[in-house]
């Protein structure tokens, strides 16, 4: 190899070498910036209120279970507000966040007050886990309540008998197949479901009268049917304790808890380690949005009520 191609070869080996050292260190001060939020060393100083946001269906706990113990660890949040934007989810996940919610709440050594913000929608699973918050803020129009319970079945048999499908199920355990698409459910088997959700509903109502008992106004019965309410009707009842947006909930409880000046939000997002690896995967993924455009992605569902 010419001696002028050995020094440009050598020249580019230079700066890739240079590239990967300067890549490693931008990792290493991204890491290192967002420990420091996680462990309250956050730069925009102390009396922070936290913003856990819930947003959509609620499937599973520990995304919105690991952004409340950030909170909590954090040295300059004095408070947090959960925002809740969700139809509901799964009752289990539900329940799990609403027991990390009460244990952070009452904490009389590490604990913060955890207040509510409803957003457009904040019904059944997302008033769940707002009933288990000291305060409830809601916007006028907010859609909330649905206290109830609900499984659906879909009863294909006789689709499957007109196109001359047969299908066959083996079990072992009476009721292992209820619910299955190719049959319908028995008068027992309707019996035991029913009991079923009538006690997970018992237990939805318990758990809202444990922390808003004094408040509700009227048969709490009355209440949990799965009705739908606009979140002035739902103060009026006592589901709700102040109709405010988020904004000002913030300079209310900023206010309450005795602070000077204007409140300071911040909102907790959840760490994500970054590794070489990630960083030509969040290129990639950067290509493929200004691409596609991410047509529908961010479409919004709304609730409505089928004729």
């Amino acid at each position: 190899m010419p001696t002028k191609n050995r020094a440009i070869f050598g020249i580019l080996i230079l700066v890739f070498f240079f590239f990967l050292i300067l890549l490693g260190f931008s990792i290493y001060t991204i890491n290192a910036f967002k420990d420091s939020e996680e462990n309250g060393l956050n730069l925009l100083g102390a009396n922070e209120i936290a913003v856990v946001e819930i947003n959509g269906i609620i499937m599973e706990s520990k995304v919105t279970v690991d952004k409340l113990k950030i909170a909590m660890n954090s040295k300059n949040v004095k408070a947090i507000i959960l925002r809740i934007d969700s139809p509901g989810g799964a009752v289990g996940p539900s329940q799990e966040i609403f027991e990390e919610v009460m244990r952070i709440d009452k904490d009389k050594d590490n604990g913060k007050p955890i207040y509510s913000s409803l957003g457009t929608i904040a019904a059944s699973g997302g008033y769940y886990i707002a009933s288990a918050t000291r305060k409830i803020y809601s916007n006028a129009g907010t859609l909330t309540g649905s206290i109830g319970v609900i499984m659906q079945f879909v009863d294909i048999s006789k689709l499957l008998e007109w196109a001359k499908i047969t299908s066959n199920t083996l079990k072992a355990g009476k009721y292992k197949d209820i619910g299955q698409p190719s049959r319908s459910i028995t008068k027992e088997e309707k019996k035991l479901i029913e009991k079923l959700l009538e006690g997970v509903h018992k237990q939805f109502v318990n758990d809202v009268l444990s922390s808003r008992k004094d408040k509700i106004k009227g048969d709490i019965w009355q209440l949990a049917q799965g009705q739908i309410f606009s979140g002035e009707e739902a103060k009026n009842s006592g589901l709700v304790d102040e109709i405010a947006g988020l904004y000002e909930a913030s300079r209310r409880i900023h206010k309450e808890l005795g602070f000077k000046g204007e409140p300071n939000l911040r909102y907790i997002k959840k760490k994500k380690n970054i590794s070489f690896l990630d960083f030509f995967e969040n290129l990639e993924e950067s290509v493929s949005n200004l691409t596609l455009g991410g047509v529908g992605k961010y479409l919004p569902m709304f609730l409505y009520e089928a004729n």
